[in-house]
């Protein structure tokens, strides 16, 4: 699988883009226009993967409606049951969305001449999906968590990114995933203090909880690719192979449209997809046992935490893809168990996920750099 996807990463890197798509530095520095402003809406739907592609977002969106339409047509070929398979998808998508679009309006001014980027998309991945799985259904309880979501994660990432992470040149993400622990953390904490925001009897199902194929089928190579392709989308609380496959899609047409949009123009997303994939594999080989006994580990948290971070860090080199994911794999997703233990269960496991993804940068990042040579073609 990964000598597969090398070889179409190593292809997909030698694209010189057909034309039709504007450049990200275009597109992104005039967000008074509509259209940018919606592509760049868009593109924070799958900024967690650093994608940031409009295209991708469309994918991601298509993927997300066929796996919810197979789940109740054709249960066999839907993949992992999107959303954990606990039918609340259209109060996550809610939720999510109405955070996505209100943190845009309340904090896309920090985006300026001294800020030229701002992690507006924290919201979508954390608080709102995370509350309506461990609170439930309702209007109530869709629009409270997309306005804690949005008034606690987006800001507290801001502050972060802008004022721990630029001075101390760690990578933003340490400060996109702050946000979300410590926004998640002060979210959960407040809907204890809500009446409207019952706990449901019994409550829904969360990761933890699911999904659980047969456990042969953990033996199979057909469930490890299986796995690979959905762990591409847990970190929007959809876990399936259909999204995952409309957003990957989205993302290389976008890129073999223009190599310069997504990504932030960087042209490094074939290196992030291979060390991406590097890792989901490594990790899910390493940790099968886990999954054969809990039913769910969280092996994705290195596909949008230290894989991308290091080759967005070091370069494209294939030792640094390499390292990347196995480094990733081998210490962020155990990390993450051990931290979600400590959580009480009115509080989402996400929370421990995200932390996880804070420290394995935080410390990492800074390590390999002082390797000599580390990171030189």
């Amino acid at each position: 699988m990964l000598a597969v996807i090398a070889v179409l990463t190593w292809g997909l890197s030698r694209v010189g883009g057909v034309g039709g798509w504007p450049d990200y530095a275009d597109w992104s520095s005039d967000l008074v226009r509509p259209v940018n402003w919606l592509m760049w809406l868009i593109g924070d739907t799958n900024e967690a993967q650093f994608y940031k592609s409009s295209l991708g977002g469309v994918g991601l969106t298509v993927g997300v409606v066929v796996a919810a339409m197979l789940l109740k047509s054709k249960p066999t070929a839907a993949g992992f049951p999107v959303a954990y398979g606990t039918r609340l998808l259209g109060w996550i998508l809610a939720a999510a969305w109405l955070s996505l679009v209100l943190a845009n309006i309340l904090w896309q001014w920090t985006i300026n001449d001294t800020f030229l980027w701002q992690p507006t998309f924290v919201t979508f991945v954390s608080v709102p999906a995370a509350i309506i799985l461990i609170y439930g259904r309702g209007w109530k309880k869709a629009v409270t968590a997309a306005v804690l979501g949005a008034l606690l994660t987006t800001p507290i990432s801001i502050l972060v990114v802008d004022f721990i992470c630029a001075p101390l040149a760690l990578p933003n993400v340490v400060g996109n995933v702050t946000g979300m622990w410590a926004g998640g953390l002060i979210a959960f904490v407040l809907c204890r203090a809500l009446p409207w925001m019952n706990l449901p009897t019994p409550a829904p199902d969360d990761p933890e909880d699911g999904p659980r194929p047969p456990v042969g089928d953990y033996r199979t190579p057909k469930w490890l690719v299986r796995r690979a392709l959905a762990d591409f989308t847990e970190p929007q609380f959809y876990g399936n192979e259909w999204a995952s496959l409309g957003l990957l899609t989205g993302a290389i047409l976008e890129f073999c449209l223009n190599p310069s949009s997504p990504m932030y123009g960087s042209g490094q997303l074939p290196a992030v997809l291979m060390a991406q994939f590097i890792a989901a594999v490594v990790g899910i080989l390493v940790f099968r046992k886990q999954w054969e006994d809990k039913g769910y580990y969280p092996t994705f948290i290195p596909i949008v935490s230290v894989a991308p971070a290091v080759v967005l860090t070091f370069g494209t080199s294939p030792l640094v893809i390499t390292v990347a994911g196995v480094l990733g794999a081998l210490v962020a997703p155990p990390l993450g168990a051990w931290l979600s233990k400590a959580l009480p269960p009115d509080f989402h496991p996400f929370i421990a996920y995200v932390m996880s993804m804070t420290i394995s940068v935080a410390v990492l990042v800074p390590l390999l750099k002082l390797i000599p040579g580390f990171g030189v073609s």
